[in-house]
């Protein structure tokens, strides 16, 4: 299992296939293996690389605050360790966000992007705003991870035949060290860069669940601020879209990631 060092912290990731380097950034509390339906399809065209951001999988989970842009380091140290050339980036949730952190503070490291069930900030603009998020950040302190993981699975996999689903949340959620997902968690709130979307150029696809946790119209009005940028829409699917429809995201994926290298022939 490959590791390397950024800031003297050992972080894992993973190495598969040949081709033009695609990089797999996971959400909160996740790790390489939420994107098992996707690797095996995505090595066959391209050479994939997911990450193990600090305080998640098998990387380290130093003892102190984290922030979005830590994250994005992270994601930049493993581009240069690797000697890789532009990357097509894919981030999910969190990973959206270390996408978007990445495309404005680095862009001459990334050849596309693509956000997934993502935004490009995370603060409250009306009441019901600071309630959710306060609620949020209050539960995850107070409730167990494995009271999380069993309240997740219903969320994100509630019909009868996403069982299997449901019970790898609950595996794997509670192997998350509890003080790094709340520290990940702080990251998160308050967090943005949405007055720097002009700045990301390169061709950048936003996909999301018709069931997502923000409206899609949401997502609608800031992929309108980016130069070259386009929205698709995943029917039937929460959050945890590379799950729960992994031929339809992995079809929508290709496609883009095929349209981006015709037009640069």
């Amino acid at each position: 299992m490959p590791y390397f060092d950024n800031d003297g912290c050992q972080l894992h990731y993973e190495d598969y296939g040949h081709g033009a380097p695609l990089l797999l950034v996971h959400g909160l509390g996740s790790s390489t293996r939420d994107w098992e339906y996707q690797v095996p399809v995505l090595s066959q065209h391209y050479r994939v690389v997911a990450l193990d951001v600090r305080g998640h999988g098998r990387s380290d989970k130093p003892h102190e605050a984290y922030r979005i842009a830590d994250f994005a380091d992270d994601v930049a140290a493993l581009i240069e360790h690797l000697q890789l050339p532009p990357v097509h980036l894919v981030g999910i949730s969190m990973g959206g966000m270390i996408g978007f952190q990445l495309a404005v503070d680095r862009p001459e490291l990334l050849r596309s992007l693509t956000i997934v069930n993502s935004g490009p900030e995370v603060k409250a603009k009306s009441p019901r705003d600071w309630l959710e998020i306060g609620k949020r950040w209050t539960l995850s302190r107070l409730l167990s991870l494995e009271t999380i993981a069993k309240a997740l699975a219903k969320l994100l996999f509630p019909r009868p035949e996403q069982a299997e689903l449901r019970r790898k949340v609950e595996e794997r959620w509670p192997q998350n060290d509890k003080r790094a997902y709340l520290a990940s968690l702080d990251a998160i709130i308050g967090w943005g860069v949405r007055e720097r979307l002009k700045r990301i150029t390169c061709p950048t696809l936003v996909i999301t669940a018709d069931q997502d946790y923000t409206p899609i119209e949401r997502k609608r009005e800031y992929v309108a601020e980016m130069p070259d940028a386009r929205l698709v829409v995943i029917e039937n699917s929460r959050h945890a879209t590379p799950l729960d429809q992994p031929e339809r995201f992995n079809t929508v994926l290709l496609a883009f990631l095929g349209e981006t290298a015709n037009k640069e022939n």
